[in-house]
């Protein structure tokens, strides 16, 4: 008896230590992933694929706008892209310094965003696809939510990519531009991958590029329309419209960035939710 109870001690200790080390687990945030980097990076992350990838079927268009030719993608690239997201499951982003990061996490989004839509192509919307994420993503639709991705043993939407690690984690309002929604309304997806030694000028490049194309901000007889971007996230340029007026003004033409110093506010804001397929034509 004596031995039993010996050894029902030492189970319940064991299950206890599990069950610790569970709750411990549950309770790790993404951002853990990034709360430490490298003071410089040792080993680079190959984004070879993805950048060969981006070349091959990104295709950019005389109106400013990059759309994908999913249709090819889908039939002589998707393969590959599998590959390339699943090598980038095996990193772990606590040995990059801080750019890499950014950059890894963002071409990460980009490319899984990619994949997911090949997987349901062809399709009208991004927001026609539906893989789990509880009650909230079946209502609003998506793929936001749903877990469908690992890194270092920790279940990722693209979601807790964006929310949850880019944005409060890096504060930078550029990841607007960075990450992509397949979306016609969305900043474009780049022909290039993001990589740490050329991160600023391409984040740059990106905000320069949406704000002086009418889906990311017009202004008629004095009437500012803005994409919806600076609505739902006006907290990262400032949480208000002066804020984001000004983050404007600061990528945005002469001619464009004057007509906005005489703004005081935006009047309205939208967004085209159609997927950013050749197949659509030129808007």
């Amino acid at each position: 008896m004596l031995q039993f109870r010996s050894v029902a001690a030492i189970v319940a200790v064991f299950a206890t230590a599990v069950s610790g080390f569970a709750t411990a687990s549950m309770a790790q945030s993404p951002a853990d992933l990034v709360r430490n980097a490298a003071r410089a990076t040792l080993t680079p992350v190959d984004h070879s694929t993805w950048n060969k990838l981006l070349k091959a079927y990104v295709k950019p268009g005389q109106d400013g706008l990059n759309r994908v030719d999913y249709g090819a993608f889908k039939k002589s690239g998707h393969a590959a892209l599998k590959m390339y997201v699943a090598g980038l499951e095996k990193v772990d982003p606590a040995k990059l310094d801080r750019r890499d990061q950014f950059a890894f996490f963002a071409n990460l989004y980009n490319a899984k965003t990619i994949e997911i839509v090949l997987d349901h192509y062809p399709v009208k919307s991004i927001k026609d696809i539906s893989i789990g994420g509880g009650l909230f993503a079946a209502f609003t639709g998506g793929p936001w939510k749903a877990k469908v991705l690992r890194i270092k043993g920790m279940e990722l939407s693209l979601d807790d990519i964006e929310h949850e690690i880019l944005r409060p984690v890096f504060k930078d309002p550029r990841v607007h531009y960075a990450v992509n929604c397949a979306s016609i309304g969305c900043p474009n997806l780049g022909t290039e991958a993001f990589t740490g030694g050329t991160l600023e000028a391409q984040l740059d490049a990106g905000a320069r590029a949406y704000i002086n194309h009418p889906r990311g901000v017009t202004v008629s007889r004095g009437q500012v329309t803005a994409s919806s971007i600076y609505s739902w996230f006006k907290a990262d340029f400032g949480g208000s419209d002066k804020g984001v007026l000004s983050h404007m003004r600061k990528y945005a033409s002469p001619e464009l960035a004057e007509a906005l110093s005489r703004a005081g506010s935006i009047s309205k804001h939208a967004y085209d939710w159609r997927l950013n397929d050749t197949r659509g034509g030129q808007s």
